[in-house]
């Protein structure tokens, strides 16, 4: 940023319910934590594609049950400086905004970008934003459009104007058009797909709001206005932030306001918004296969097979999307990759708890994964990281064993501390006040087996905490 010029605060939305691209993909575990195309995770890459921009350290918004995630991603990205602010409960991106707004000070230029884009051309994607930092900077509200590459009907589409700046004006905000008009549009011209991407000032952003959608600011405004700093978190108030209607920054401030302007962006951007998108921009093999993990194919073409914990075979498919979990298989023609969406309605129906949590579950700690389970049993393999531990807490309803598999524990009892090493284990009577250590430079792994009436974490009883959980 040039000499006299408003600093640029990235805000990254890292929320999402999970429900486009499961089974990979869950409430608890949504797509911006994935790594999805390369080694880095979704919400990493975006944080990379702010490297050398100038940019102030980024302020990421995610939901209270990911923020032990999100934390651990950020610390491995190297960024230094984030802020975590925290939902207790998703209200769409014009509430997340107006919290990220009324958290910062010297009204500075807010860039808010979703954390589960695909950009593949940084410098296209930086030079885009310094064009749209002085619109924004002499107030207007920057949306960044993207040139259509075909017909699509899964994204919205603004239809430009003339010249304004280093921009265009916004005639109008479409929605998702079916296939006749998406091809009417490109016939036309002067059509982009709406990115997504955001640019003003927190300023311009919350007098609009205040002047189109007074209620969602009276929340947020509530709901900052009793925030609490939580270790590396902030949190606002929940039975405020509740009040607030739920709606996105399109609907509540972008399709109302006279200030909208659009830079174009020609950056190889993607919304990943269905495993079909993720199949189009990911390399592929002569036959036109995008496999990931231990896949063996023989005979297909047009496919995306994804093994996430075991060898998955297939025989002549063709077009076909096979996505193998711990504990789901997705299969379907890869050109109804969209209806994943109404799947996952109807799971929802039925109360699967594979549309909320993983087998595998991560703490600020380490991880566990839920090995084996059945009436009054529960079988958990456990992954402490170095120099970590667990709460000092007892249960009321189980007891548990614990068998070491690997590294070294240092184990709380009662009135006894003892350590335990490989093949070496434990017993955890009900109602004993108990800890985990790992004292070893390795992770500690463990068999953990629970018996009672019950096993719920709802049958924590915690004392002592490194990471502020009551």
């Amino acid at each position: 940023m040039g000499e006299g010029e408003a600093r640029v605060q990235p805000v990254i939305l890292a929320g999402g319910d999970g429900t486009r691209l499961w089974p990979l993909s869950r409430r608890h575990y949504p797509k911006p934590f994935l790594p999805l195309g390369g080694q880095a995770t979704l919400l990493q890459q975006t944080l990379a594609r702010l490297e050398g921009g100038g940019f102030s350290p980024p302020l990421v918004i995610c939901a209270e049950e990911t923020r032990f995630l999100a934390a651990e991603q950020l610390r491995q990205s190297g960024v230094d400086g984030w802020r975590l602010l925290l939902e207790p409960e998703g209200r769409n991106t014009a509430p997340a905004i107006a919290l990220a707004a009324l958290s910062l000070e010297d009204d500075p230029v807010l860039l808010v970008m979703p954390a589960d884009h695909r950009i593949e051309d940084r410098t296209a994607f930086l030079a885009a934003v310094k064009r749209g930092q002085g619109l924004a900077e002499a107030g207007k509200m920057v949306t960044f459009g993207i040139q259509p590459e075909g017909p699509e009907t899964g994204y919205g589409y603004i239809k430009s104007g003339a010249a304004l700046g280093e921009g265009l004006e916004v005639v109008r905000f479409v929605e998702k058009p079916d296939l006749a008009r998406a091809k009417a549009y490109l016939d036309e011209g002067g059509y982009f797909w709406n990115s997504g991407i955001f640019m003003f000032r927190a300023s311009v952003y919350l007098a609009e709001l205040k002047r189109f959608r007074s209620d969602i600011l009276a929340s947020c405004e509530a709901a900052a206005k009793g925030a609490t700093i939580d270790f590396d978190f902030t949190r606002i108030d929940e039975a405020a932030f509740l009040q607030s209607p739920a709606e996105s920054v399109d609907y509540a401030v972008m399709e109302q306001t006279g200030r909208a302007v659009m830079v174009p962006m020609q950056a190889g951007w993607c919304d990943i918004g269905s495993w079909q998108a993720l199949w189009q921009v990911l390399d592929k093999s002569e036959a036109g296969n995008c496999e990931v993990g231990d896949v063996v194919s023989l005979d297909g073409r047009g496919n995306y097979i994804h093994a996430d914990s075991r060898l998955v075979a297939t025989v002549g498919l063709e077009n076909m999307l096979v996505i193998e979990s711990k504990d789901a298989v997705l299969v379907a023609p890869l050109e109804r990759a969209q209806e994943v969406k109404a799947l996952v309605t109807q799971l929802k129906a039925q109360n699967r708890l594979e549309l909320h949590h993983h087998r595998e579950e991560f703490r600020p700690w380490g991880k566990y994964d839920c090995v084996d389970c059945g009436d009054g049993y529960l079988v958990k393999r456990i992954t402490v990281n170095p120099a970590s531990r667990l709460s000092l807490q007892k249960h009321k309803h189980r007891a548990e064993h614990w068998v070491v598999v690997a590294g070294r524990a240092r184990v709380t009892r009662g009135d006894q501390v003892f350590e335990l090493s490989a093949n070496q284990s434990t017993y955890i009577p009900l109602g004993e006040v108990h800890a985990l250590e790992n004292i070893g430079p390795e992770p500690l792994e463990l068999i953990e087996v629970q018996s009672g009436e019950i096993l719920s974490e709802q049958d924590i009883i915690r004392f002592e905490d490194d990471y502020g959980r009551g």
